[in-house]
């Protein structure tokens, strides 16, 4: 059985077509990457297999559950997160309460066990905290653990971003566009970061991206839409000289 099996999968909004006929599929422990340009329908893809939408046509099956129609938070207890293009982090929490909120969807206690802080809320509590301390620890974060994001680089914030999402402990992580905003050096640290989480964590890894340099130094598969269109898939070699590939990124005029 596949880990994600994305069949034909069509979204629209309104008369606009997003997402035509795409169809992916993950056998297991993969590093992926999804590139086109602007507007081709990348986001749309990850918010249609995250939960934030609901297909128009087509399927989403991940670890053989029918995932369409599921909201997101049902999805990520599934086994899947991510990350956003725009980093989403609640920037007047500390980066700890950041990545223990994160996990409080399964930790299954009342709002009466809270008020009454039962034995079952402070034994949940105590395993989120160790979860987080130790997933902050694993991303070199900890001495950030008690800053507000909004007070740190741009580059931390995207790391705490990413560990946020790993402390659901997922089997499969989205990734959009994680170098997006990041200088040089952020993005050299990031690359390691990237393959030390898909060496070190056994998961998944499909992502968005941009810089070219990001994808074809972390991918071994690659596939390209455009006009939410899938128009080519291969190696990071064969992306970089298809035809195809290179109209879409420079117009016709360039080829």
């Amino acid at each position: 059985m596949a880990l994600l099996e994305i069949r034909n999968l069509i979204q629209n909004f309104g008369g606009l077509r997003a997402v035509s006929d795409f169809s992916e599929t993950f056998e297991g422990r993969e590093l992926t990457g999804l590139i086109g340009p602007n507007g081709a329908g990348k986001t749309t893809v990850f918010n249609l297999v995250s939960g934030f939408y609901r297909p128009s046509g087509g399927s989403i099956v991940f670890k053989g559950k029918n995932t369409a129609g599921m909201k997101p938070h049902q999805v990520t207890a599934l086994g899947i997160a991510r990350t956003f293009q725009n980093i989403r982090l609640w920037n007047d929490m500390t980066v700890l309460d950041n990545i223990r909120i994160s996990q409080h969807y399964h930790m299954g206690y009342s709002l009466w066990d809270c008020l009454i802080r039962s034995k079952k809320y402070m034994e949940g509590e105590a395993r989120l905290l160790k979860t987080a301390l130790e997933m902050l620890e694993a991303l070199d974060l900890l001495q950030f653990k008690d800053e507000l994001p909004k007070n740190l680089p741009y580059g931390i914030q995207r790391k705490v971003e990413i560990a946020r999402a790993l402390s659901v402990k997922p089997s499969l992580l989205l990734l959009d566009e994680p170098a997006a905003g990041l200088n040089s050096a952020d993005v050299q640290e990031l690359i390691q970061l990237i393959r030390r989480i898909f060496n070190e964590f056994n998961i998944a890894i499909w992502m968005i991206e941009h810089q070219m340099a990001v994808v074809m130094s972390l991918c071994t598969r690659i596939k390209v839409i455009d006009f939410g269109i899938s128009i080519a898939e291969g190696s990071p070699e064969e992306i970089q000289n298809n035809p195809d590939v290179i109209k879409a990124y420079l117009g016709d005029e360039n080829i």
